[in-house]
């Protein structure tokens, strides 16, 4: 069996998440700790506390789920003995879940990968105004649909195919006035669902833009090393081994499409057959299953699911 640790998203976030953990082992208080003096900022008490609409701010979202997952590695492998190049043949993660992949396999530290989810975070956020953009779930429609949808709604406006998340479920991201037209116009292609999203920005899709150029001097300015397995990276569903790939096509990621299907099929069609979902929710198990049920799915966010990983 060959394995492959995944790393979730933004929305996987929510208020308590990780306490368990964090009472439980030292290895993920000393995450916390070391995410906390990074940003200088009780982010900890932010996620173990709340109040929940601070802990949903972007800035405070993405390098919460980072710590959430990163604490549930540390614990993996410094109590469990778990050795990261050992188990794993290769990872990947979900838009700012590829930045967890990235410090879970070396090429970032951890107080860098919490500040630069800080800096992405803050820039998502301040790319569009409040209520200019928007975000929607095409259910039932595949990538060509969703493609096809994204062109003839974006009329002068912006839309664009954002997330291929799995079959039957694709997202379209841009200007407010656009995305709700792609809901009338995904109907009519025979979505199941058409739903507006809720989100505070239109991510991955152009009108990010200012926020990939910020993400280009933070990255510009950061230490990177070789990732000690091959990271699928989000724009392009292939294997990134080396630091100068990867900080460029995470200043793409940005602006760009999360073909995470792709990815996933990408690590079956490299041998994969166990992915382990690392951190807070089972969301990405949940599309691993829509997207190839012959992948074994397992998710590690609590102590007995790190019991039952290590045991197995």
């Amino acid at each position: 069996m060959t394995t492959a640790f995944i790393f979730p998203g933004q929305g996987s976030q929510s208020v308590g998440m990780g306490r368990e953990i964090a009472d439980a082992f030292a290895a993920a208080r000393d995450v916390y700790e070391v995410v906390d003096d990074a940003l200088s900022q009780n982010l900890s008490g932010l996620i173990f506390d709340g109040p929940e609409d601070e802990l949903i701010l972007t800035e405070n979202a993405q390098p919460a789920i980072m710590a959430a997952s990163l604490a549930v590695m540390r614990v993996l492998e410094k109590e469990g003995g778990m050795d990261f190049a050992s188990v794993a043949s290769h990872a990947a993660g979900h838009s700012l879940g590829e930045y967890s992949a990235y410090a879970a396999a070396g090429t970032f530290s951890l107080a860098d990968t919490a500040r630069l989810l800080k800096t992405r975070g803050r820039a998502m956020q301040e790319a569009v105004p409040v209520g200019v953009g928007a975000m929607a779930a095409l259910l039932g429609l595949g990538p060509d649909d969703a493609a096809a949808v994204a062109v003839e709604a974006a009329g002068d406006n912006v839309c664009d195919f954002a997330n291929d998340n799995a079959d039957g479920q694709v997202v379209v991201s841009g200007s407010t006035q656009a995305v709700e037209r792609a809901l009338v116009i995904a109907k009519e292609k025979g979505a199941k669902r058409a739903v507006l999203l809720p989100v505070s920005a239109p991510f991955h899709c152009s009108l990010m833009a200012p926020a990939a150029d910020v993400m280009a001097d933070a990255l510009a300015g950061v230490s990177m090393t070789n990732p000690v397995v091959p990271i699928i990276a989000n724009v392009t569903a292939a294997p990134v081994t080396e630091p100068a790939e990867a900080r460029q096509l995470l200043v793409e990621q940005v602006t760009g499409r999360v073909r995470w299907r792709e990815c996933v099929l990408a690590m079956k069609a490299a041998g994969v057959t166990k992915l382990i979902e690392v951190g807070h929710g089972k969301v990405l198990s949940g599309m691993t299953r829509r997207i190839d049920r012959e992948l074994e799915s397992v998710t590690v966010g609590t102590p007995d699911e790190i019991a039952a990983v290590l045991s197995a």
